[in-house]
């Protein structure tokens, strides 16, 4: 666990960490909707906002934005843990999964299979469904593991065959909280269809341990940077070096590799470099190396462990409080000891409208999110027999104390 000194300096990082403005003093549970924004993220972002200038002319400025571009787009590789490839920024997360995945599919030949799980979000079953449905491509949606809150290689591998050209996989679930051995599953796809796409939805995983996407073998990966500490508004995507050189819409004679559309934001990818900085000096702070990637493997190795800490101390119990698998009406989605759990707790109260357990919450200073069976969650709670269910959502940033405080007031509303 981030010792207090350490915690301290974190903290004192991001703004409204322990206060909203609309509401007060609160403590933030609601980082899979949307995780906290560093200081030097809204300080860059309004310096950026302030700049005039394009890329591509000749003057200083548009010099300058260039280099913050090329620099960012290194920073990205080394988050990414991706030595060549692909990195650009797009609309959002969503939207650069359908891009991603449209090209794919439209790249392949007619009549293959495209296989997912029933595990992923809307944005990559939507995207394989409409551009399956239009390429003539046969979609196939492995089922997942209702008491694990997961998919596994072994899922996977009865649905895959020399025609699957097409894959998708979600490295954490964002109402589950659980997450996917994606180097095992691209494993036994490569076995089966070495040259398969494999396209990867990172967006809840991102700002829960280091990636290594030389480690994974897939074609792409994509975030959502307000996920990991930046701001609204831009999705980071990145492609291998053979998808980069599939058809896909790009600007007649423009170079074949370029994913770009348009003036890019400039300030998306400098306040990526922030988030990238901010996990430099965290490592900095469990590794004397002198090397990025490293600095951000120690990070990300204590961002997970903290995690672990205090996820399980909501489950088991802390600072004398019961924890949530000794509450009798409470019951945790995926089981309560589960190993690939990443900061993530969803669960439900026998005999509570979970509207009704968020709203307790939040009149207690508690911020968390209520999942329902929409198009958003119905993959995960409709084999439960749930409408709804309470997700509490956590990043490095939260505390022991902030889990002792939830787990009070959990104690009172559940009983």
């Amino acid at each position: 666990m981030i010792n207090n000194e350490l915690m301290s300096e974190v903290r004192d990082r991001f703004e409204l960490i322990d206060h909203c403005p609309y509401q007060g003093k609160r403590i933030f549970f609601e980082n899979a909707g949307g995780a906290l924004t560093l200081k030097s993220v809204v300080e860059k972002a309004t310096e950026m906002a302030a700049v005039p200038d394009n890329q591509g002319r000749d003057n200083p400025a548009s010099h300058e934005l260039v280099n913050i571009i090329n620099q960012s787009k290194s920073d990205m590789r080394e988050f990414l843990g991706a030595a060549d490839g692909q990195v650009f920024v797009g609309e959002s997360g969503t939207e650069l999964l359908f891009r991603l995945i449209s090209a794919a599919i439209l790249a392949v030949d007619k009549g293959c299979d495209v296989v997912g799980s029933t595990l992923e979000h809307p944005a990559s079953v939507s995207a394989c469904t409409r551009w399956a449905e239009i390429a003539g491509a046969n979609y196939i949606k492995v089922i997942h593991n209702d008491e694990t809150g997961s998919v596994s290689a072994d899922d996977y591998r009865p649905h895959v065959t020399e025609n699957t050209k097409v894959a998708t996989i979600l490295h954490t679930s964002p109402v589950t909280g659980i997450s996917v051995d994606v180097k095992s599953i691209a494993k036994v796809i490569r076995e089966i269809s070495p040259d398969c796409f494999i396209i990867v939805d990172g967006i809840q995983h991102a700002a829960h341990g280091a990636l290594d996407i030389d480690g994974y073998d897939i074609d792409g990966y994509v975030i959502s940077p307000y996920k990991v500490f930046s701001r609204h508004g831009y999705g980071v995507a990145w492609v291998s070096p053979r998808m980069a050189e599939i058809p896909h819409n790009r600007l007649i004679d423009s170079p074949e590799e370029q994913w770009e559309l348009g003036t890019r934001d400039t300030g998306a990818y400098a306040t990526f470099s922030e988030v990238v900085n901010y996990f430099s000096w965290l490592g900095g702070h469990f590794s004397n190396s002198a090397n990025l990637r490293e600095r951000l493997i120690a990070a990300g190795k204590a961002v997970s462990q903290h995690e672990k800490d205090i996820t399980d101390a909501m489950i088991y119990g802390a600072g004398g409080q019961q924890g949530l698998a000794d509450m009798d009406k409470v019951t945790i989605i995926g089981g309560n000891d589960n190993p690939d759990r990443k900061g993530l707790v969803s669960l439900w109260v026998d005999g509570m409208d979970s509207i009704d357990v968020v709203s307790a919450l939040r009149e207690n200073g508690i911020r968390v999110h209520v999942r329902k069976n929409d198009y958003y969650s119905r993959n995960i709670l409709n084999p439960l027999n749930q409408v709804n269910c309470i997700r509490v959502s956590m990043c490095h940033y939260n505390t022991i104390d902030e889990v002792t405080e939830f787990l009070k007031v959990m104690k009172d509303i559940s009983s």
